[in-house]
């Protein structure tokens, strides 16, 4: 089995997938470390990382760049979140995921926003054109923000995901991701009504995965939540270290050098 044929069979099993995001190679490669049987990256936290702010500003080069370096520590399938494709045209899309599949990604994600739900089927479509020219079985998971970005009414949200849903099947999606919804009601609907991998996002008053599985859902992403944590604790720790001088605020909870040292002391 494939790095690509992996992944797909990660989506296939009665516990959801569940995804820590990552932002780079050390964050990577301690959740593999963790026991991870996939790595997938969070855009906002790659784009804050490198000093951009999370919403298409970020180059799909760096991003690509990013990608290359996560896969060369990690031997677990890697799934990138690729935003809108950093493109309102499809065939610059497909050009743009050319070079993570030159990386070795085995799957994306990419989001419809506030755009035509035509507009994201035209891009999966020419995803779907360029893998195929790869040899690639491309997980491409359609994201879509009619929750997030609250498109609709609350009552009309689920039957709008839905049809989505079903858009994004035929042109090639390989997966759907609704992030920002809670209600198990909902979850349930939608995924009893699509034929693609239900995946949600990590929220305040959303059920634990075994309840999501009971519930339909193959997949569950942290999001930015690791990310945040992380940085809130640096934060924490160097405004410590900032009034006081005082040393030993670093001596609670690190991570101990030889451990990261030995996580990279072997890369690809």
């Amino acid at each position: 089995m494939n790095t690509d044929e992996k992944f797909i069979s990660l989506h296939r099993q009665s516990r959801p997938l569940i995804l820590p995001n990552a932002w780079d190679a050390a964050s990577a490669k301690i959740i593999e470390d963790l026991g991870a049987p996939a790595i997938a990256t969070t855009s906002a936290g790659v784009a804050w990382s490198l000093g951009y702010p999370d919403g298409y500003k970020m180059d799909a080069a760096l991003n690509a760049q990013v990608a290359g370096n996560i896969a060369r520590v990690i031997s677990v399938p890697l799934s990138v979140d690729f935003e809108n494709g950093y493109s309102d045209d499809p065939l610059t899309v497909a050009a743009n995921v050319k070079m993570l599949l030159d990386a070795g990604v085995a799957g994306i994600n990419i989001e419809d926003g506030r755009d035509s739900p035509d507009l994201l089927a035209r891009k999966i479509e020419a995803i779907r054109n360029v893998a195929e020219n790869y040899g690639s079985k491309l997980y491409i998971n359609a994201r879509t923000d009619v929750y997030l970005a609250s498109l609709l009414p609350d009552e009309e949200r689920a039957a709008e995901v839905i049809r989505r849903g079903k858009q994004y099947a035929a042109a090639g999606a390989s997966g759907l991701f609704v992030p920002v919804i809670v209600n198990g009601e909902e979850i349930a609907n939608i995924a009893d009504n699509t034929t693609l991998p239900l995946n949600v996002m990590a929220m305040p008053g959303l059920p634990k995965a075994d309840r999501l599985a009971d519930l339909g859902v193959k997949r569950l992403s942290a999001g930015t939540g690791v990310s945040q944590l992380v940085w809130q604790t640096a934060a924490s720790a160097a405004k410590a270290f900032l009034e006081d001088g005082d040393s030993d605020v670093f001596s609670e909870n690190a991570m101990p050098i030889g451990k990261l040292q030995g996580l990279f002391s072997v890369g690809k």
